[in-house]
């Protein structure tokens, strides 16, 4: 069944691994022991047939700014690659952009610009910037997207060790989603990364305020936080979203994992697509009926 929406996917293409600087060309398969298409990329047809493989009906692309403008560790394509694979898949592909907090007004008109070109929310990186999800920097971002009444999904957790060069702090603890949600109570925010190590935390954040949600991506669910599956699986499975964060996990893998979890089937199908329908305002997935059995032959043709 073709029902799945992966809230977070990374386009894999030759043309997006051309232009990753050099730290992230082995990022991926030191990091995560990608290999193939994960690492060197492939034609959005092929990972459509993957996604058709895999059960997927929608993913969600995001166009990302990893870091200012001008550092050398800095990865921000220019967000018209994702226009343009939506636009040649428009029935499986949406859109959202990545936005740089360091300037408020460009950031301002760049999500505005997006929405009209069609896309569907925004993507932030705390710790590329250096500055935690409750900054007075992420403040114009947030009013924006409350006003445009988009969804805003953000990493939460710990960061990795994606360069030498620069390593990162880890700047997105969950809790202080709290405080941004009690400033912007309008505004949905999805905490992507599960999290962890404080995953905890995004589950008390999550249950605390109606509109903030819980990304699963990132992380193989076979290893997922008890908690979080306990959440997902009963008094919190409208507020969690199924995705892979591709090319870190194949989205074959992910979800016959989550559907190993042992999920009640009204909380699996919320996770695997129902929450994300409803937060991105997608359509319900078409799912074609079943072959009709074939009719009994008349008993003097048995």
């Amino acid at each position: 069944m073709t029902d799945a929406v992966d809230i977070c996917v990374g386009l894999q293409t030759p043309e997006t691994v051309a232009l990753r600087p050099a730290w992230a060309k082995d990022f991926f398969s030191r990091a995560f022991r990608a290999s193939g298409d994960a690492v060197h990329g492939s034609d959005l047809s092929d990972y459509v047939a993957v996604m058709d493989e895999a059960g997927v009906d929608v993913s969600i692309l995001f166009s990302p700014k990893a870091g200012p403008r001008g550092e050398v560790t800095s990865y921000r394509p220019d967000r018209r690659i994702v226009a343009d694979a939506v636009a040649r898949h428009p029935d499986r592909f949406r859109g959202i952009v990545g936005i740089d907090p360091t300037r408020p007004m460009e950031a301002i008109a760049e999500i505005r610009d997006a929405v009209a070109e069609g896309f569907v929310g925004v993507h932030l990186y705390p710790h590329w910037f250096d500055l935690a999800p409750d900054d007075a920097l992420w403040y114009p971002i947030y009013a924006t997207c409350a006003e445009l009444d988009i969804p805003i999904q953000l990493q939460v957790g710990h960061c990795l060790r994606y360069t030498a060069d620069k390593p990162l702090r880890s700047v997105g603890r969950p809790i202080t989603l709290d405080t941004v949600a009690c400033h912007f109570p309008e505004l949905v925010l999805v905490g992507i990364h599960t999290g962890w190590p404080w995953t905890q935390e995004m589950v008390a954040v999550a249950y605390k305020h109606p509109n903030v949600y819980i990304g699963l991506d990132a992380y193989a669910p076979a290893y997922l936080d008890p908690a979080l599956v306990h959440f997902m699986n009963t008094f919190g499975r409208d507020k969690v979203m199924w995705g892979t964060d591709y090319p870190t996990l194949d989205p074959r893998r992910s979800l016959r994992e989550l559907g190993e979890l042992g999920l009640r089937p009204e909380s699996l199908a919320q996770v695997r697509s129902g929450n994300a329908r409803r937060v991105y305002r997608l359509p319900e997935a078409v799912v074609s009926p079943a072959p009709a059995p074939a009719p009994a032959p008349a008993p003097d043709e048995r």
